[in-house]
């Protein structure tokens, strides 16, 4: 493996797993009103482009790193999007 391609699939690694702690504070807490809505809908949109990017160039790291992090950011999303708030 080539000192590029070893960059790449670090660079991959970092950026998709770096939802994860995001995805399991979410699932375990149940709280998100500090996690942007609007954000998070745009980053799957931009997520989603990637990996259909990585589809058509037949680019299997970018489809797979963004494949993984699509999983990881739709799941923070319908956390978001079903939360419930505390009337009081």
């Amino acid at each position: 493996m080539d000192i590029d391609a070893l960059l790449g699939y670090i660079a991959a690694s970092l950026t998709t797993f770096s939802f994860l702690p995001q995805l399991i504070r979410v699932a375990l807490t149940r709280k998100t009103e500090d996690i942007s809505r609007n954000m998070y809908i745009l980053l799957n949109i931009g997520v989603f482009l990637w990996f259909v990017y990585g589809f058509r160039k037949n680019d299997y790291p970018i489809m797979i790193a963004n494949l993984i992090t699509l999983i990881f950011c739709i799941t923070i999303l319908y956390f978001k999007l079903n939360e419930k708030k505390d009337i009081e």
